[in-house]
């Protein structure tokens, strides 16, 4: 009984830490769509932008493989 409980809130927790995915698809959503926007307004200048979209795409990117793999150490950490 003890042993169902405690794999409970494993999973449990591992459901919560992916929700760290989720928000890291509309980080990626929101840069995306602001770059477009401001390319469609000024797209001499979106040349210049395209490596700074990239990194921002990393940077939540990065957030939501943290929060695999929070996920993973909660489902199969001893």
């Amino acid at each position: 009984m003890e042993g169902d409980i405690t794999q409970m809130g494993q999973f449990i927790g591992a459901g919560l830490a992916c929700v760290g995915m989720g928000g890291a698809a509309i980080g990626v959503g929101n840069v995306v769509g602001n770059f477009l926007s401001g390319a469609l307004r000024n797209p001499s200048a979106a040349a210049g932008q395209t490596a700074t979209m990239f990194i921002g795409i990393a940077f939540s990117e990065a957030l939501g493989i943290f929060s695999f793999l929070v996920a993973l150490l909660l489902m199969f950490a001893v």
